[in-house]
């Protein structure tokens, strides 16, 4: 398995890589803007294929670009939806000149929008976006921590997602803490969470993983990380993710708060385990 951590980039690509490859990472995730607006600038295709040969030289995998937060497919403001899907269509086409495998994304909340109205307007704009996606590139939805009226917080619902778009470049990434909160007992027995998974999404859609501990009770629909071990995952679970076969050629970005010396220690569970 591909492991790394969400890195900035803010101070260059090249300073990122290194940090990257100091802590072993053969994975890495980033933003490819702000994250925090709905603006987007042109994309720097010299810089996005120098990003490329930087990461082939530090001997990085894999390349994730994770979509901003404000992005809400489910919203009834045409403002919001039109900005979402503005900002996902931006990223695909930033990864497809970067070489960048995968584009993450969130799906954002139903508020108070009758469900099957949101999810079918999730439809559409996933739809929309995959439209215009270029080989090699995969949208990969995440799932939510179940909190109110996010979409996208089991496995049934993301199968139907699968289903409804019906697109071979749409993947799956299952976030931990996110899974547990949403009531999936990683802790007591993590092979059945990945078999339900393999039954209900398939694995070939299953891209990548967040790997997250997280201190929230089980089923407390709270997006809270911590530290690899340290949490009520606990280290057996992700040692099971971590050597279970069929998930061998997968990727998994570390999102555990902290600074580097914590990333360190993070990456440094994980080699242990693995």
């Amino acid at each position: 398995m591909n492991i790394g951590v969400h890195v900035a980039v803010g101070d260059g690509y090249e300073q990122a890589v290194s940090y990257a490859k100091h802590l072993g990472c053969t994975a890495i995730q980033i933003f490819s803007s702000n994250p925090r607006t709905y603006r987007v600038s042109a994309i720097n295709e010299p810089a996005q294929r120098s990003f490329a040969e930087l990461r082939k030289a530090a001997g990085i995998k894999r390349c994730v670009i994770h979509t901003p937060y404000l992005i809400n497919l489910a919203s009834e403001e045409e403002r919001i939806s039109q900005g979402s899907q503005r900002l996902i269509a931006h990223d695909l086409a930033t990864a497809a000149v970067g070489g960048i495998d995968y584009v993450n994304t969130h799906l954002g909340s139903y508020g108070k929008r009758d469900r099957k109205e949101g999810f079918t307007a999730i439809v559409r704009a996933l739809s929309a976006v995959l439209e215009s996606i270029r080989p090699g590139v995969t949208l990969v939805l995440e799932n939510s921590a179940g909190a109110g009226a996010l979409a996208g917080g089991t496995l049934d619902e993301l199968a139907q997602f699968l289903k409804a778009v019906d697109h071979p470049q749409l993947g799956i990434c299952l976030d931990t803490a996110h899974a547990w909160a949403a009531g999936y007992d990683l802790h007591s027995d993590p092979k059945a969470f990945i078999d339900e998974a393999a039954d209900k999404l398939g694995l070939d859609r299953v891209v990548m993983f967040h790997f997250n501990d997280t201190q929230i009770p089980l089923g407390g629909n709270k997006d809270r990380h911590w530290h690899i071990g340290e949490g009520n995952i606990g280290r057996e679970a992700f040692a099971y993710l971590l050597h279970r076969a069929d998930l061998k050629h997968k990727t998994a970005i570390l999102e555990t708060p902290g600074d580097e010396a914590d990333d360190a220690r993070n990456m440094a569970t994980l080699r242990e385990l693995r």
